[in-house]
C-alpha cells in the first residue's frame, strides 16, 4: 500500500510539472536564431543570437535565462552551439487540444532489480528534428521483464540514471519512446521502477527536440508500466 500511495504523489508532482504554470505542455514554440535579426511571431522588434545569447528589443538572454513578458515565458536554449529562443505559452496545451496523460495500471512487479555494468562509452544519437550528436554514457543496466532479458544504457547525472527507451509497445500501446531516471544504487543493484517510466516533452508539444533511444535501449519486451499518451 506505501509503494502505491508513494507513486500516487509522484503523479501529482508529474502532474504539476507539465500542466502547471509554465509546465512542460505550455511550450509554443522554439525559433532558432543566427546573427541576423530576424522578427518573432507574437513578439516585437527584432531578435538574434549574439555570442551564444538571446538578443531582442531589449531583451538579453543566456541559455537557461528566462523572463515573463506580455502573458508569456521567454526562455533561452541553446544546443551544440545553435541558440534557439523558447516561447512558452498557458494557452498552448488547450490550442493543442491536449490535457491529460493515459497510463498503465500500477504493478509491483514493475519494479525490477537490475545489475550495473560500469561502461563508459560515447554513442551518436539522434533527435526527433533528425539533429545527430555524439553523447557519453556511463553504464548499462542489466534486467529481466517477465522472463525476458533486456539491458538498459544509462547516463549519470547528480546522483541519478537517465534512459531513452522504446519497448515493444512503442508507437501501438504507447508513445514512440519514454523516459525513465532512477537513483544510482549507493551499492548494489540498482531498482528501476518503470511505473515512473515518462512522456518525453516531444510528446506535449512538436518544439521540442527530444533525443531519442541508441539502438540498445530498444527492446522487443513489452513494458506496461508508466506512462503510455498524451490525450
Amino acid at each position: 500500500m506505501e509503494l502505491r500511495a508513494e507513486h500516487e504523489r509522484w503523479i501529482d508532482e508529474r502532474e504539476a510539472r507539465v500542466w502547471g504554470e509554465w509546465g512542460v505542455a505550455t511550450l509554443a514554440a522554439t525559433h532558432w536564431l543566427t546573427a541576423e535579426p530576424t522578427s518573432v511571431d507574437g513578439l516585437p522588434g527584432s531578435w538574434s543570437a549574439v555570442d551564444g545569447e538571446v538578443l531582442g528589443d531589449g531583451v538579453r538572454l543566456a541559455p537557461g535565462e528566462q523572463l515573463e513578458a506580455a502573458g508569456l515565458l521567454l526562455r533561452a536554449f541553446s544546443r551544440d552551439g545553435s541558440v534557439a529562443l523558447r516561447v512558452l505559452d498557458p494557452g498552448a496545451a488547450a490550442a493543442r487540444g491536449i490535457s491529460s496523460i493515459e497510463r498503465f495500471e500500477f504493478s509491483e512487479a514493475a519494479r525490477l532489480r537490475g545489475s550495473i555494468r560500469p561502461s563508459a562509452k560515447t554513442e551518436e544519437t539522434r533527435s526527433v528534428d533528425d539533429h545527430a550528436a555524439t553523447q557519453s554514457f556511463d553504464a548499462i543496466v542489466d534486467l529481466e521483464w517477465e522472463g525476458a532479458p533486456f539491458s538498459l544504457t544509462v547516463q549519470e547525472d547528480d546522483g541519478w540514471y537517465f534512459a531513452a527507451f522504446a519497448d515493444a509497445t512503442a508507437g501501438v500501446e504507447s508513445h514512440a519512446f519514454r523516459f525513465i531516471r532512477f537513483p544510482v544504487p549507493a551499492d548494489g543493484d540498482a531498482v528501476v521502477d518503470f511505473n515512473r517510466a515518462y512522456l518525453p516533452p516531444c510528446a506535449f508539444s512538436d518544439h521540442y527536440v527530444c533525443v531519442m533511444p541508441v539502438p540498445g535501449n530498444r527492446w522487443p519486451v513489452p513494458i506496461r508500466a508508466g506512462e503510455r499518451l498524451v490525450r
